[in-house]
């Protein structure tokens, strides 16, 4: 029996099933939706699984910096995924640019047929929703296209902020804001369908390139490894696309 056992012990190990492993992914709110749909991609055709955590791009790169256990990061921005990269916190020359952003004014109760400058200018807007300018890319954006229209000092008082982009959408779906910039990949084709929507140009503020990072817990890793490549195949970058994003092809 005891010549056994080794033999028993090695057919129970065989027969144990493998554990996936997961790779954290820490991501922008307004990629949320994409970055779902790219995973179950993923998994379809890996044996690996991916986690997912959104927040504005200014407190997960804080929650980096102060050590959270993320493997790859998915800003809104450039700048963050430098700046770890300059810290030491992301693999040096891991970061590239997974998608260009696109700004939308949102007013879904709107039946407006004017420019949208004097859509934003009526004394009965209440309040217009922008993401936080500091910590919110989409946020920026927006300041700097209100800004452009000679309209950011005149909205003061009428402004309400959230933390990110999600939760600055979800301001004017529920009505808390008739109308605000949202990211367009956060518009249904029903929404796009009814009330007003108006696609920024892109010359009103700066572009609003999205760029990926491998984070120091996933320089040896093969599943974030793998994830990081997947986001420059063609079947990623098409799925991307079809998401209201714009690809940075230069």
């Amino acid at each position: 029996m005891k010549r056994l056992l080794p033999l028993i012990l090695l057919i129970l190990i065989m027969a144990t099933p493998t554990v996936a492993e997961t790779i954290h992914v820490a991501a922008a709110s307004n990629f949320n939706k994409p970055l779902q749909l790219l995973a179950q991609s993923f998994e379809a055709q890996s044996k690996y699984k991916v986690r997912i955590s959104t927040a504005s791009t200014g407190k997960l790169y804080a929650q980096i910096r102060h050590g959270a256990p993320y493997h790859l990061f998915l800003a809104a921005d450039q700048k963050r995924p430098e700046k770890l990269e300059q810290e030491g916190f992301a693999v040096s020359g891991s970061r590239i640019t997974y998608a260009v952003g696109q700004l939308v004014l949102w007013a879904p109760q709107q039946q407006f047929q004017s420019d949208a400058k004097r859509l934003i200018s009526q004394a009965d807007i209440r309040r217009f929703a922008i993401a936080n300018p500091k910590t919110a890319p989409y946020g920026m954006a927006a300041q700097q296209t209100l800004e452009a229209m000679e309209l950011w000092k005149q909205l003061q008082g009428r402004l309400v902020r959230g933390e990110n982009i999600a939760q600055t959408h979800q301001f004017v779906a529920s009505g808390a804001a008739e109308m605000g910039f949202v990211a367009l990949s956060q518009l249904s084709a029903e929404a796009r369908s009814t009330g007003y929507h108006w696609l920024v140009p892109q010359n009103m503020h700066h572009p609003i390139r999205q760029d990926a990072v491998l984070l120091k817990l996933g320089a040896d890793n093969p599943a974030a490894q793998a994830f990081h490549a997947f986001l420059r195949s063609d079947s990623a970058r098409k799925l991307i696309r079809t998401m209201g994003y714009r690809l940075d092809d230069h």
